[in-house]
């Protein structure tokens, strides 16, 4: 039989600037997800700062990531849980060239406080690009956790199929996804045809990208209060279902699901994706440099 794993989704109000405050209400909710029997707990991008990268002291608040990077990892031992901390925004600095860059990370930590797996947001939204390094060119990597073969994406990766293809093809039945997506990331135009697009959009892309690839999507965004934007939506996808947990409003809250693989195996029997894309005849390449080149 396949294992079935209780996961949570936390979705959580990042107060800007406040990183102590928003450490605590997050490591009081792994400790509710903990004690309710969750074996992985999953928080939202940019959940210990919020996104102000312009905002006097931002940068001196990423130059802390890594005291709160081994708290996470002192809280996950203490409780035997695995957790992925959302993302912790890094400022670093190059030994030989002297310049400072921000990093954009997700991180899983198993249940005994060891980090098993690492990304560097790749795909990142117009806005973050001012301030943020990509982690460009480098491949998409999976990781062994105590739930198998994982893989991490941050926010707007959402967007990019390859992302996805990349990390199932190395194995990943299970991909998680913390994010800060609000529904005014919508521009006035769109938002006249749709009030509701970046719903919209959330919802669709997490059901096609579970059915397309035949795997379960952990997604937790951010909340928070009435009227100024979050869509929340944080929630567990597999194929055939949809969402087996959602929270469906942009308040804070916490979600749990028995998260069981046997759906994956049943989706991957009908749909043999995973087979066809490890075939030695696989027919689609990444073409696109090829095609840039024949515009010219």
């Amino acid at each position: 039989m396949a294992p079935v794993y209780k996961v949570a989704v936390v979705q959580l109000y990042p107060k800007p600037m406040q990183i102590e405050y928003n450490f605590d209400k997050a490591s009081k909710a792994i400790r509710a997800a903990a004690s309710q029997g969750a074996e992985l707990v999953v928080l939202p991008e940019y959940h210990l700062t919020g996104w102000v990268p312009k905002t006097e002291g931002f940068l001196e608040l990423c130059d802390q990531w890594e005291t709160y990077l081994h708290k996470y990892q002192a809280l996950a031992k203490e409780l035997g849980i695995c957790i992925v901390p959302g993302t912790i925004v890094e400022r670093h600095k190059d030994a030989e060239s002297d310049e400072e860059k921000l990093l954009n990370v997700a991180y899983f930590i198993g249940k005994e406080g060891g980090i098993l797996g690492k990304y560097i947001k790749k795909n990142l939204w117009y806005p973050e690009r001012e301030h943020l390094t990509s982690s460009t060119t480098d491949q998409h990597q999976v990781f062994n956790t105590p739930m198998g073969r994982v893989g991490l994406l941050i926010c707007w990766d959402l967007a990019f199929p390859e992302a996805f293809r990349e990390i199932i093809s190395q194995g990943a039945k299970i991909i998680i996804i913390p994010t800060f997506w609000k529904l005014d990331d919508c521009s006035p135009a769109g938002l006249a045809y749709n009030p509701s697009a970046e719903a919209l959009f959330l919802d669709t892309m997490l059901t096609a990208r579970a059915f397309e690839n035949t795997c379960a999507i952990i997604f937790a965004n951010t909340g928070g209060p009435p009227g100024e934007g979050y869509a929340g939506l944080s929630q567990v996808t597999i194929p055939f279902v949809g969402p087996i947990i959602k929270l469906n409003s942009g308040a804070e809250g916490m979600a749990i699901a028995d998260l069981d693989l046997a759906v994956l195996d049943i989706a991957e029997e009908n749909y043999k994706v995973r087979h066809d894309i490890g075939r030695e005849d696989w027919h689609y390449t990444y073409r696109h440099s090829s095609f840039a080149q024949e515009e010219k």
